[in-house]
């Protein structure tokens, strides 16, 4: 609980963080799942990726997913490049090398781009790649039976020099952000948040988190609507999942949430702080501390 609205973001910036012990626990795990990999198949690097590399992941850590992206020796690609099963029978590969070892493990299932491992506490994904001609990853999509290109180190370092730009604030936002999200169905991918981030708030000051939220569902408004590339420079539309109809629900969203905010900054200019509390737990759920 608390009494204005800057107390108010500061309680809210720190219940989405990770606890301690849950990083130990993280920790612990990636690094048991890696060797797995490493001692079942012919891995020239591993690394964490994903939100957790990019410390723009929110608890609670049950809803989480920690993505490990192994890089494998070229002569998997060669055998799964159009045959032998293809993008999909590189997944089963992987799926098989890691149920030697997790035997009692809950599920472990393949999707589109990696194999998921389904612990009690946190989801693991382990994404297999291939060093790329001229720079980043190609990593296997078993529905279209294609290659993604991608560059998840990349997206580590953009983030965190954008972060560093804006003396440390961006990242607590982006949480934020996708606090709002998952509190209303989780219907956006959270990395096209973050995307949309750095986007948004290039060049831009954070002078607070409750503005700087606003200006974020403002601008939102028009860029869900368009093309958002992949920071990384290889031009994929990380929005393309939403299409035809969903882009106005998409639209509606981002108006729904800054409408909020607006209605949430005119209270409190006019000193109705518990009101002003209100209306940003109707954008940002049960994150939000309650006011008094």
């Amino acid at each position: 609980m608390a009494t204005t609205i800057q107390s108010s973001f500061e309680k809210f910036r720190s219940n989405l963080e990770i606890s301690d012990l849950q990083a130990t626990t993280v920790s612990t795990r990636q690094t048991n799942v890696r060797k797995v990999v490493e001692d079942g198949m012919t891995v020239l690097d591993s690394f964490l990726t994903g939100s957790y590399s990019r410390s723009t992941m929110i608890a609670p850590l049950k809803e989480a997913d920690i993505d490990i992206f192994v890089v494998l020796d070229a002569k998997y690609y060669h055998n799964y490049n159009g045959q032998n099963g293809g993008q999909g029978g590189l997944l089963d590969l992987v799926k098989r090398t890691l149920l030697k070892t997790y035997t009692t493990t809950p599920a472990i299932s393949r999707n589109g781009q990696a194999v998921t491992i389904r612990f009690s506490d946190f989801m693991v994904d382990v994404v297999p790649g291939f060093y790329r001609e001229g720079g980043g990853f190609l990593i296997p999509n078993s529905i279209t039976k294609t290659w993604l290109p991608t560059d998840p180190k990349k997206h580590v370092e953009l983030m965190s020099a954008a972060n560093e730009a804006h003396n440390g604030d961006l990242v607590p936002l982006i949480k934020m952000i996708k606090a709002w999200n998952r509190s209303h169905s989780a219907y956006f991918r959270s990395f096209h948040l973050e995307v949309l981030a750095l986007q948004i708030l290039n060049n831009v000051t954070i002078s607070n988190f409750s503005s700087g939220a606003r200006y974020y569902f403002e601008k939102g408004i028009d860029l869900i609507k368009k093309q958002n590339v992949d920071p990384a420079g290889y031009g994929d539309d990380v929005g393309r999942y939403i299409t035809g109809a969903d882009v106005e629900e998409a639209v509606r969203r981002f108006q729904l949430a800054y409408d909020r905010a607006i209605k949430a900054e005119q209270y409190a200019a006019n000193g109705r702080i518990g009101d002003a509390v209100e209306m940003w737990i109707k954008n940002f759920g049960g994150y939000f501390p309650a006011y008094g």
